[in-house]
């Protein structure tokens, strides 16, 4: 482990970093120009470009850029919106993976993207191929009332060891990792291939939950505890012991049957275990075990800002609360507690009624930055749910940062309501779509436009997936929406009961045959208009379906179509 730059809130690369990201830099550049000229086929050229996050989408080439458990300094997001200014069309897409994707990018200028990315300590290195990817996190890392440990320090442990590991880079299929540091799961770590929970035991000591096999897609499966409380300093020891064990038995005879989830599932967690434990008990008092020092110096890096507590109120918020209907809303769906009193976690929605959502424009990406560096310590966080996170944020200041927030469009008051939307590209960009999910987002976005009515609905989760890939998560949704084709007519298929709360994880449950396409708002729509006249007190959307089942929800949406 390395660590060689002066104390910070949050991680900079080292000397080490920076020679590795310039040398993959020069070594694409190479590439890009071979593939140019015809020196190299685009069957040659593909594992290339996508060991550098370069895709072939359905128009053009598509860069995933990586944001690494979702941490940007306002310097970063300023880099990130010139690339997109220079180099694409002008915005980016903000993704469930906590990265960047910017879908028009042309062949001959991503060569000179990755070197404008390195100049802020940033790269697009696993973000594609059957390797692991960019590790996640809770957006509300370092600042959560509620956590027990910054996640951040963990990711970026697992960030060194895991990138261009000689042994994992040819895997079975991609390999996805999330880390939370809360009992409130704001990372969905029980869907990803292995999901870590940091908690303390009865003795008081700090470890890991090893959660393994969760994931969505094709096959979607809820993540098992393979060990219920890992020693901090063994974890890299266990993740590699786990992943020897996928690298060798997962399946790479069958491209849907590759997944960790699928060898878990068919030979048993105990199996799975044992199989573990064996490979982890040959290695872990070896090199992989973590010295002190060694985690003492990266949680460094992640040692919170010197924020002076402040008083808890503030005149001039109560003033505005009474006498702006949409702050007061926004105070109460955008804005969370901070460990640190007189402050709080404000979310930025990236999901203004009627926009795409997750998309942000070069400018609003310069304007987020600029409210960071005033008033959130020069940092951000990008959420899985497609939004940005300003964590350190002084009570006194929320009337600011929300008006120069909804002069950029992203003040909307709807965080955690029905139209905070996931959505992938869908058929829009994405050539394994079956369908389109923005346009469809669009629609129900503009129907629920008010945001009384969404505060009185209260949290519902809608998700949105243009194919059984699942990239909009729509198997978690309380609503999820399915893109599916059928003789060339995109049809939808309509899920309910979906979750990722920690504890109430859940897979949602398909109502009946799909519907068309203008008919998935008036569906939504029933769906709601059942959950008004049926929920008890305090209950959410989701909450009302477990306790009703599905049966009034299925009659009255297909009564209404």
């Amino acid at each position: 482990m390395r660590c060689d730059m002066p104390d910070t809130h949050f991680y900079h690369y080292d000397s080490y970093d920076r020679a590795l990201v310039a040398e993959r830099v020069a070594q694409f550049r190479d590439q890009v120009r071979r593939r140019l000229s015809g020196e190299l086929t685009e069957e040659q050229f593909k594992p290339l470009r996508l060991t550098n996050g370069l895709y072939l989408q359905l128009h053009a080439y598509m860069l995933r850029i990586a944001i690494p458990y979702g941490t940007l300094s306002a310097q970063q997001l300023r880099k990130l919106a010139d690339i997109a200014r220079k180099y694409d069309r002008g915005y980016g897409h903000f993704t469930t993976r906590q990265n960047l994707q910017l879908n028009w990018i042309k062949l001959e200028d991503a060569p000179d993207a990755l070197a404008a990315l390195a100049e802020v300590d940033m790269h697009a290195i696993q973000t594609s191929g059957n390797l692991i990817r960019n590790v996640t996190a809770d957006h509300f890392a370092g600042a959560a009332v509620d956590e027990i440990e910054d996640p951040r320090i963990w990711c970026e442990i697992v960030r060194q060891w895991s990138t261009l590991h000689p042994e994992f880079s040819f895997l079975p299929r991609k390999f996805k990792i999330a880390i939370t540091g809360s009992p409130n799961d704001r990372a969905a770590v029980r869907v990803h291939d292995v999901g870590l929970r940091l908690w303390r035991n009865e003795a008081g000591e700090v470890g890991f939950e090893v959660i393994v096999g969760g994931g969505l897609g094709r096959t979607p499966m809820i993540g098992k505890t393979l060990r219920e409380f890992l020693p901090k300093d063994e974890l890299l020891a266990y993740l590699e012991a786990t992943l020897r064990v996928y690298n060798r038995y997962g399946r790479r005879d069958n491209l849907y049957k590759a997944r960790i989830k699928i060898l878990v599932h068919e030979i048993g967690v105990e199996k799975m275990r044992e199989d573990v434990e064996a490979e982890y008990a040959e290695i872990k008092d070896g090199a992989l075990k973590l010295a002190p020092e060694t985690i003492e110096a990266i949680a460094r890096q992640f040692a919170p800002p010197d924020l002076v507590p402040r008083k808890p109120e503030s005149a001039a918020v109560e003033r505005l609360r009474l006498e702006d209907r949409d702050f007061g809303l926004w105070l109460k769906s955008n804005t969370a507690p901070h460990r640190v009193p007189g402050y709080a976690i404000v979310t930025a929605s990236l999901k203004p009624a009627g926009a795409p959502p997750g998309d942000a424009s070069a400018t609003q990406m310069d304007g987020v930055a600029d409210i960071a560096e005033l008033w959130s310590e020069g940092e951000l966080r990008v959420s899985h749910e497609q939004n940005l996170v300003l964590p350190h944020v002084a009570i006194e200041h929320l009337p600011s940062v929300w008006k120069a927030l909804s002069h950029l469009g992203f003040g909307e008051a709807n965080v955690g309501k029905i139209t905070d939307i996931i959505a992938c590209p869908g058929l829009d960009y994405c050539a394994l779509a079956n369908a389109r999910s923005i346009p469809v987002a669009q629609r129900i976005s503009n129907h629920f436009a008010d945001l009384a009515r969404q505060h009185d609905i209260g949290d519902l989760k809608i998700k949105i997936s243009g194919c059984i890939n699942a990239c909009g998560h729509h198997h978690v949704g309380h609503i999820g929406i399915l893109g599916v084709d059928k003789n060339g007519v995109e049809l939808y298929q309509i899920s309910l009961g979906g979750d990722v709360d920690f504890g109430k994880t859940a897979l949602g449950t398909i109502l009946g045959p799909a519907v068309e396409a203008d008919k998935v708002v008036e569906a939504v729509d029933s769906l709601v208009t059942t959950y008004l006249e049926q929920r008890g007190e305090g209950e959410r959307f989701v909450d009302t379906y477990r306790r009703i089942g599905a049966e009034p929800f299925k009659e009255r949406m297909y009564g209404a179509l």
